[in-house]
């Protein structure tokens, strides 16, 4: 693979397009949120996505919502009512990431069996 000169899209300046993947779907909370956003049958309200991530903050869980919306990879649907009611759902391009998760979670089941298995035997 030839060697990647620095390219934008936007604000974000990356090498590689592993780089501007990981800027987009990268981190410790989006590839969760994402998950959940998909697997899900329909739109999640933000309530709903607290609920089911319960260690992340509210600010954060705010803050990687608009970022993941901005990158076009999340829809928000704002309901003109009181309370005010949001919903959360995966736009096309997000959907189009969901292999990539499902294949990151088949990934991290086989490693946690795989280091169950070493330590059992570390413990023998």
């Amino acid at each position: 693979m030839p060697a990647c000169g620095q390219k934008q899209l936007g604000a974000k300046r990356y090498y590689c397009t592993v780089e501007l993947t990981l800027m987009v779907i990268g981190g410790k909370w989006k590839p969760i949120i994402l998950h959940h956003l998909g697997i899900n049958d329909g739109p999640l309200r933000f309530s709903e996505l607290r609920r089911i991530m319960p260690n992340i903050t509210q600010k954060m869980l705010t803050q990687q919502l608009r970022e993941l919306e901005a990158d076009g990879v999340v829809h928000r649907k704002v309901f003109a009512q009181v309370p005010p009611r949001v919903e959360y759902s995966l736009t096309e391009l997000g959907k189009s990431v969901l292999p990539i998760l499902q294949q990151m979670s088949h990934w991290g089941q086989m490693f946690e069996h795989t280091a169950a298995a070493q330590k059992e035997d570390t413990a023998a």
